[in-house]
């Protein structure tokens, strides 16, 4: 597998490591900063951050989701915080981050994403910009797992998502 890592020069919100050639030809980088960008606009976060992004596929998804989460399958999406944002109440809004470099790494992987965009007659293209603004939400300290929590989560990947031309998923 050949890893290629595009250079995050200034004004970049994405640095993108490439472990699968597939997503290549999905122009995983456009991609990854317009999500990223509107994630970030719709928390109303100014994008002065740097997230990690790594399109990887199955295998090593499964590796990291057993690694960190103890579940040995693979996933469509993992991200890791760089800071404790969550909220102190059910549906309340995260904690601005900090000033800093970094908010946090996300992995995507290819296999996942693909046959789900499948199952739900979407395209790829549309799959992982949701699965991105997904994960960026999730670094900002937006969660799913309550109700509450979830609503608001999901009103933001949807603001988020009409903001680039894609339909609601859920």
């Amino acid at each position: 597998m050949r890893m290629t890592r595009r250079p995050n020069g200034m004004g970049d919100l994405v640095d993108l490591v490439i472990e699968d050639e597939r997503w290549a030809a999905l122009d995983m980088n456009a991609l990854a900063e317009q999500a990223a960008g509107a994630a970030l606009n719709v928390a109303g976060i100014t994008p002065d951050y740097e997230i990690c992004i790594m399109a990887c596929d199955d295998a090593r998804i499964s590796e990291l989701n057993s690694q960190f989460r103890e579940k040995p399958t693979a996933t469509n999406v993992l991200s890791w915080p760089a800071f404790e944002l969550s909220p102190e109440v059910e549906g309340g809004q995260p904690t601005p981050p900090p000033s800093a470099e970094s908010l946090g790494d996300i992995a995507i992987a290819y296999e996942t994403c693909a046959r789900e965009a499948v199952e739900m007659g979407i395209t790829m293209q549309a799959h992982v910009v949701h699965l991105v603004v997904h994960g960026c939400l999730h670094l900002l300290g937006y969660d799913h797992e309550t109700d509450k929590d979830a609503t608001l989560m999901e009103k933001l990947e949807v603001k988020a998502l009409a903001s680039m031309g894609v339909d609601n998923p859920y």
